[in-house]
């Protein structure tokens, strides 16, 4: 039995593609390098409890009270392959989480339970703390829920010994095998429906695997290698609703079908050659043309986004201020506000970098450096872990 486990994963930004996949074309997700981190600790204290320290949130039961709710199901752990509705509408009820009452938290929570429920209902039910914390903003379509749905998946899984932990002794990070890390991504589907309703898969599947996916009518494939880039990660701290977005592209499709499909057929091309370009900066020397590629690429697809109608006064603000330096940037994920990537070539020099994220924070903005491509869900050594997130991990 486990008695500490740490695991991480990352968060997601969309590189093209955005909207675009609704209506059958190529997106490519790929995975940043601002992860999520849990710490569960196995104990005697007769409890289970959960703590969220990025929305301020801590909550305790009783392991026996939570026992009795398991009688009202009767599926078996990794045979089900759906939600359990029964098991669901049980939580529902005893977390008191109600349609009226779907805030960031109780979804969070309602997951939590019901993955433990799930995993841990063929045997005894341990008493366990499972602390997260994310570098991810919540909310700004980066795929933090993703990312805790997957780490939870990750934890509970190893400690319920359906998964053996692939760490080794000497090692600092280990990962699981490709049968393991499926098993992970289906029951993180699973929080991530109990989160979102109706989830495409994109973002957990990223935060399983990392790198890159091309996610093509339902299908999603990762890419096997596709080299790390440093981007500059922007949050305008604009709200949006992905809802209103989206409805908001089938409707100028619907009206001006003859304008708007040749639109979504460009980047659809866009996202091709954008996965071509990138495969073969892995398998041979990368050069300054790669780059000329890729930052064209960006610059078409942020105009096609406008055009589609997403874009928003905040983003042409940042691309504007990076445009300045040299940079070039788009949107990421729904648009409308949100978050933009700017791609940062291997000679950017660390002042124009500096200079950008200034004059970014200055719009006020929220702005991190960061990368792209990283690695998917790890387990960690403490010694891995980054000395700030082990001490919040470590503080409850």
């Amino acid at each position: 039995p486990v008695s500490e486990l740490f695991v991480s994963a990352p968060g997601k930004a969309i590189l093209h593609g955005e909207h675009a996949v609704v209506h059958g074309k190529v997106a490519l997700a790929v995975s940043l390098n601002l992860r999520t981190y849990l710490r569960l600790e196995t104990s005697t204290t007769g409890k289970v409890c959960i703590n969220l320290p990025n929305i301020d949130t801590f909550f305790c039961w009783d392991v026996s009270e939570l026992k009795q709710l398991i009688t009202y199901s009767h599926a078996k752990g990794d045979e089900r392959k759906r939600l359990d509705p029964e098991l669901l509408r049980t939580l529902r009820e005893f977390a008191d989480v109600t349609n009226g009452n779907l805030d960031t938290s109780n979804m969070a929570t309602l997951s939590f339970l019901y993955l433990y429920l799930s995993l841990f209902r063929s045997g005894e039910l341990p008493s366990l703390t499972v602390s997260v914390w994310s570098e991810l903003p919540t909310g700004a379509g980066l795929g933090s829920s993703a990312a805790y749905s997957v780490c939870l998946a990750a934890a509970l899984l190893s400690a319920s010994g359906a998964i053996p932990t692939p760490l080794k002794e000497w090692d600092h990070t280990g990962r699981w095998c490709q049968e393991d890390l499926e098993l992970i991504n289906s029951w993180a589907f699973q929080g991530e429906t109990i989160i979102h309703g109706n989830p495409s898969g994109v973002d957990n599947a990223v935060g399983t695997w990392g790198g890159m996916l091309r996610f093509l009518a339902g299908k999603i494939i990762p890419l096997n290698r596709v080299p790390l880039l440093r981007i500059l990660l922007t949050n305008t701290k604009v709200p949006r609703s992905t809802k209103v977005l989206v409805a908001r592209v089938k409707d100028k499709i619907n009206k001006f079908p003859s304008i708007m499909t040749p639109v979504l057929d460009s980047v659809d091309a866009i996202s091709c050659t954008c996965e071509k370009v990138l495969s073969e900066m892995t398998c041979e020397p990368i050069t300054g043309e790669h780059y000329n590629i890729l930052e064209e690429l960006i610059d078409i697809n942020q105009h096609h986004l406008n055009v589609m109608g997403v874009g928003h006064p905040t983003l042409d603000t940042l691309c504007q201020v990076t445009r300045t330096r040299g940079l070039h940037s788009k949107l990421t994920g729904a648009g409308g506000g949100g978050c933009g990537i700017t791609l940062l070539r291997p000679e950017t020099d660390y002042s124009v970098v500096q200079s950008t994220v200034q004059d970014l924070r200055d719009c006020g903005f929220d702005c991190w450096e960061t990368s792209i491509g990283g690695p998917g869900v790890q387990q960690h050594s403490p010694l891995s872990i980054k000395e700030e997130s082990l001490e919040i991990l470590r503080r409850y």
